[in-house]
């Protein structure tokens, strides 16, 4: 059988927990925060889980990966 590849966009975005979550980054998290309160603006900072419902969907692009 050969070899899965994984995939490298989905791997660069996320980044997987020694106990394995998997992690990303907050979203709308770029440009325009001028708008947003202190409180969103410090929480776009810190990284958030994948839903427990794309786990499953992500981890067939990480097939290596915990």
């Amino acid at each position: 059988m050969a070899k899965l590849k994984t995939n490298k966009s989905i791997l660069s975005r996320l980044k997987i927990s020694g106990r394995g979550k998997i992690t990303r980054r907050a979203t709308n998290q770029s440009h325009f925060n001028t708008k947003a309160t202190g409180q969103q603006r410090r929480s776009k900072r810190q990284e958030s889980l994948i839903a427990s419902r794309d786990i499953k969907a992500v981890k067939q692009f990480l097939p290596y990966n915990k």
